[in-house]
């Protein structure tokens, strides 16, 4: 269960697409935005988990033509993302291409991201620790991922929220959307990498 736990904080604690564009609302437009977006990038990620927990998800994306599809709409959406990002220039806005992203937007992105359903069959297919109850082990699955999942991008929403407060030079706001957009498009790669090795 501690490695399981131990798991989860090293995935979620790292950034990538939910995590990155969280704290880019919270930059751009606030707390109670942000807190929106989060809910649906949580609505959806526990979506992906059930998909993946009753063996939809392997059932789906057994099919090379769907996992393709949601490859190129992960990877066109996170491209655009990092694209905007890096334009930016010297304002740490780095989400303002687009209209206050709400609930649906949070939803969508975990959808159609194919590296969450590579992650969450590892974790749920990995790291058993009670044997005796599939249901048991599920359960505390469930309640172990997503109590890390809450806090971690709580932490990610926060520091969004806070980086608009600091007074950085025009040269280093545009040092963040650099970074963010390198981290973004690193993103990408990897999860192109890891989705064609399967």
């Amino acid at each position: 269960m501690l490695v399981f736990a131990t798991v989860s904080f090293l995935m979620f604690v790292t950034p990538g697409p939910g995590v990155l564009s969280l704290a880019g609302v919270g930059a751009a437009f606030g707390w109670r935005q942000g807190l929106l977006y989060m809910a649906g990038l949580f609505i959806g990620h526990v979506f992906v988990s059930l998909a993946v927990i009753l063996g939809l998800a392997a059932i789906i994306l057994a099919e090379p033509v769907v996992r393709t599809l949601l490859l190129f709409a992960s990877v066109c959406y996170l491209g655009y993302l990092a694209l905007r990002i890096a334009l930016a220039g010297s304002k740490v806005s780095f989400i303002e291409m687009m209209k206050a992203p709400g609930f649906m937007t949070g939803m969508t992105l975990q959808f159609i991201n194919p590296k969450a359903y590579a992650v969450h069959t590892t974790f749920f297919t990995g790291f058993a620790f009670y044997p005796k109850s599939f249901a048991v082990e599920m359960g505390l699955k469930l309640v172990i991922m997503n109590s890390i999942w809450i806090l971690l991008h709580l932490v990610w929403l926060y520091a969004g929220c806070k980086l608009n407060e600091l007074s950085l030079t025009s040269q280093a706001q545009r040092r963040v959307n650099l970074c963010m957009a390198a981290c973004l498009l690193s993103v990408v790669g990897l999860s192109v990498w890891s989705i064609l090795r399967i």
